[in-house]
């Protein structure tokens, strides 16, 4: 499975911003879809997880009630609505894939996740 993120870009708090990442390659199996990011210095964190149907999601704390997870399987596409965006948001969000058993799977650990995009840039400016 191939990533590629966008919809980065450079926001001022409490602004919006919407990304997306589209998967291409072997999509036939349960895949749940994940997004994760890494400031500047700092590990690779977890922000938001969603299986592969779509129906279970799963929210880092810094990001519960702001960010919003989504997928259409029929594009092979994640999404994540990010409001109320703040300084610490800032960093490079990257798009993951990991195999699962079922469709409500929803993985949050980083080394489930075997596929990775490249990343695209959010600064939030104060």
């Amino acid at each position: 499975v191939q990533l590629q993120a966008c919809g980065g870009g450079l926001v001022q708090a409490g602004g919006s911003l919407s990304l997306s990442c589209a998967a291409s390659g072997r999509t036939d199996n349960y895949y749940g879809l994940g997004w994760f990011r890494q400031a500047a210095g700092k590990e690779r964190e977890f922000v938001a997880a969603i299986s592969w149907s779509g129906d279970d999601t799963y929210y880092a704390d810094s990001a519960k009630g702001r960010f919003t997870i989504s997928r259409d399987n029929a594009k092979n596409a994640v999404y994540l609505q990010m409001n109320s965006l703040k300084p610490e948001d800032t960093g490079v969000y990257l798009c993951a894939a990991a195999h699962t058993y079922t469709v409500h799977d929803v993985q949050v650990a980083r080394r489930k996740y075997g596929y990775w995009g490249q990343g695209t840039q959010v600064t939030v400016s104060s």
